[in-house]
């Protein structure tokens, strides 16, 4: 068996000081997220972005930047994954618009109610990333190359 990381993308979404999260199960456990998914067959790391955020979430965003590239390795799992995280900002909510399997809601969580789920935050990097947001961090769209062959 040839290994391989798992490539997925997430955004992160803030308005009035609250970010845009996704509580879902995992493992029959009810857990904490930025919109995020696995990136699919022939769509680009943006579009894979926009799609899991509507999908999870039911809201259309736009892509403003890069806030980065991150690697954990589940310790449960041993699964690797890297995570290109985008920056967005809300645009429109489709309300009657269905929210994937495992997913249980999408909600508004200033940081303070995402750090007192730490124990139920998918991953540390749910964390990380909001720390880097608010530190400033970002970088260009551009930075992220689509070369077609």
């Amino acid at each position: 068996m040839q290994w391989h990381p798992h490539n997925t993308v997430a955004t992160l979404i803030e308005r009035d000081n609250r970010f845009l999260m996704v509580e879902e199960i995992i493992n029959g456990r009810l857990v904490y997220n930025q919109p995020a998914g696995h990136l699919e067959e022939g769509e680009t790391l943006a579009q894979a972005a926009l799609r899991e955020t509507l999908e999870e979430t039911a809201w259309q965003v736009e892509l403003i930047s890069l806030l980065g590239i991150y690697q954990n390795t589940s310790p449960e799992t041993g699964i690797c994954y890297i995570r290109t995280c985008y920056i967005a900002q809300a645009r429109q909510q489709l309300k009657d618009s269905p929210l994937d399997t495992g997913i249980v809601r999408a909600l508004w969580m200033s940081k303070a109610e995402i750090e007192a789920k730490k124990d139920q935050l998918r991953s540390p990097m749910v964390l990380t990333v909001i720390n880097d947001y608010l530190a400033g961090q970002h970088f260009p769209l551009h930075a992220i190359k689509h070369v077609e062959s």
